[in-house]
């Protein structure tokens, strides 16, 4: 039974990660991976698991960032993701695009894990921040729209899933 860490982010990322989920199905172990402050994507969880916490990397209130701010909530978050590595040991990472996929799929690819990441299917033309970073390390980089495959080459398109 593979041991998977699925990166969840809140609203759509949460449910793009659920539906994948539920397409996996129960053959896996599946463990989460949340911000702390994100209450209601758990409740969504329809295969059960253990549920994870590290602080959201990135500043949220207005999306207005601050270099210096976002670097150390980042490397916190780095920090605690080490210790969820540790214990889950996850043959792979599923994230479909917040940037707490970034430092946790940066550091289990030094553990040995596959990364797979899904683009957000609201990324129609470009790929998000998170996506321009995730093309460069993932195993497995999905799109869920084929003009954004068509650009970038480098990408796989299965389907949407929502």
């Amino acid at each position: 039974m593979a041991r998977l860490l699925l990166v969840m982010g809140e609203g759509g990322h949460t449910k793009e990660m659920v539906k994948l989920a539920d397409l996996l199905g129960p053959d896996h172990a599946y463990h989460y991976l949340l911000v702390k402050e994100d209450r209601v994507s758990e409740e969504k969880i329809s295969r059960p698991g253990p549920v994870y916490r590290v602080i959201r990397p990135r500043y949220q209130p207005g999306k207005q960032h601050n270099l210096l701010q976002d670097t150390a909530r980042t490397a916190l978050c780095a920090w605690q993701s080490l210790g969820v590595l540790a214990r889950v040991r996850p043959q792979a990472i599923l994230s479909t695009g917040p940037w707490v996929a970034v430092p946790v799929m940066l550091l289990g690819k030094l553990f040995g894990a596959r990364i797979i990441f899904i683009e957000t299917g609201s990324r129609v033309r470009e790929l998000s921040a998170t996506g321009k970073v995730m093309i460069r390390l993932a195993n497995l980089f999905f799109v869920q729209w084929p003009g954004l495959q068509s650009r970038y080459p480098h990408t796989l398109y299965a389907g949407r899933l929502w």
